[in-house]
C-alpha cells in the first residue's frame, strides 16, 4: 500500500504541541544490512542513528510481510545496537508507536504483535494505541486523505499518545 503524503498525523500534532519531527521512509530506509562487527557506517545510517539517539519519541510503521516486520524497518531498527552503551541504551522511556499494514487483518495483527515485542525489547514503552491497517480496503482517498474513520481513530490517537507520552516525560526530567 502506498503511503500517501499527509496520511500519518504524528508530524502535524507534534507541531500543535511545538515539537519537530523527521519522517523517514522508503530510500531512507534502505541501508546496508546492519553488521555489529564493522564499525563504519554508510551516510545514511549514521544519520538514522543520529536521528534515533536524539529523538523523544518514535513511531514505527511496517508493512507485514509473511506474518511479521518487514526486512527493510528490521533491519533499520537493528542499527540501535550502535545505542547499546549510550547514556540512554536505545529508546529507554521513550514512547513508541506501533502501527502495522497488511493486505488482511491477520497479517496486520501479527505484526502489530511483532512491533509491540521489538519495542519492549528496545526498552520503549509502546502507546496503549495501536494500529493496524487493512490496505486490501479502501483507506485513503486519492489526495491522501484517511477515509477510514475507524483507521483515522487509531493513527490520531497513536499521535496523541505518542505527543502526550513524550512531553509527560521530558516535563519529569526537567522537574
Amino acid at each position: 500500500m502506498h503511503r500517501p503524503e499527509g496520511a500519518c498525523p504524528c508530524p502535524a500534532t507534534g507541531k500543535r504541541a511545538g515539537r519537530a519531527h523527521r519522517t523517514l521512509v522508503g530510500e531512507a530506509l534502505s541501508l546496508p544490512l546492519y553488521a555489529p562487527e564493522i564499525p563504519e557506517r554508510s551516510k545514511a545510517a549514521g544519520r538514522l542513528v543520529s536521528l534515533m539517539r536524539e529523538c523523544d519519541a518514535v513511531v514505527i510503521c511496517s508493512p507485514a510481510y509473511h506474518g511479521s516486520v518487514s526486512g527493510l524497518v528490521k533491519n533499520a531498527l537493528d542499527y540501535t545496537e550502535d545505542m547499546n552503551r549510550d547514556e540512554r541504551v536505545y529508546f529507554d522511556g521513550l514512547p513508541i508507536g506501533c502501527i502495522a499494514c497488511g493486505a488482511g487483518w491477520q497479517a496486520a495483527g501479527q505484526t502489530l504483535a511483532a512491533l509491540r515485542s521489538i519495542a519492549h525489547a528496545l526498552r520503549g514503552w509502546p502507546t496503549p494505541m495501536g494500529g493496524m491497517i487493512n490496505s486490501s480496503l479502501p483507506v485513503f482517498d486519492v489526495e491522501g486523505k484517511c477515509v477510514d474513520v475507524s483507521i483515522r481513530f487509531q493513527l490520531d490517537t497513536i499521535a496523541a499518545q505518542v505527543t502526550e507520552f513524550a512531553m509527560s516525560r521530558q516535563n519529569m526530567q526537567a522537574a
